[in-house]
């Protein structure tokens, strides 16, 4: 049975955020609120956590996951960023938006896309998510709740909790968060290719 804490989205409780970051490094998956919708997460370097998102989510080793950072400087370690890059990410971030973009060295291998050396990465726009991750003081490992053969995330927290609460370790509950999953932005090529349409405005990069 999962924990469960109720945590206030703009003032979220110091006790709550370091308990919920020792989970993690427990080896935990959580279900906690975005800017987007609600997700699922754990340690990026935990090989068996991530194993159990992918069991939830009933995804492939295709699935791009998403590395959650504090800010551009942290995607920089994981993603090579050229200026044009740089640009539209410092202009669409924190924001609703996923960025495919071609991993570094320091992305471990199971991380990324299995044929193209690629990772996605994302600054989300949420107190409670900046919160963790200064206490965790590295990414997040990260998709979308959406479970198998449903398009749309979980939003309500007594459905998350009746469906998934037994293959989580932690339920953070801020209230609603919305349904749309995040705009997915493939910034691989010599454009900006959208990927997947979701709460994130496309005009940002010259598509209505």
């Amino acid at each position: 049975m999962a924990q469960y804490f109720k945590v206030h989205p703009d003032n979220p409780q110091p006790r709550l955020i370091r308990q919920a970051a020792q989970i993690l490094r427990d080896g935990g998956v959580m279900v906690y609120p975005t800017d987007s919708c609600y997700a699922l997460g754990c340690r990026i370097g935990d090989k068996a956590a991530m194993e159990r998102l992918r069991a939830i989510r009933r995804v492939d080793q295709r699935h791009h996951f998403a590395l959650v950072c504090r800010d551009l400087s942290e995607i920089a370690t994981y993603a090579r960023v050229d200026n044009r890059q740089y640009r539209l990410l410092k202009a669409a971030t924190p924001g609703a938006y996923a960025f495919i973009l071609e991993a570094t060295r320091e992305v471990p291998k199971r991380l990324q896309h299995p044929s193209r050396r690629t990772i996605g990465l994302r600054i989300p726009d949420h107190a409670l998510v900046r919160a963790l991750l200064a206490e965790l003081n590295e990414p997040m490992l990260s998709t979308s709740l959406i479970l198998p053969g449903e398009e749309m995330p979980l939003n309500d927290i007594d459905d998350i909790r009746e469906r998934i609460e037994s293959r989580v370790d932690l339920i953070l509950d801020a209230g609603a968060c919305g349904i749309e999953p995040t705009t997915v932005v493939n910034l691989t090529g010599p454009e900006p290719v959208i990927t997947r349409v979701g709460k994130g405005d496309t005009a940002l990069f010259g598509v209505q």
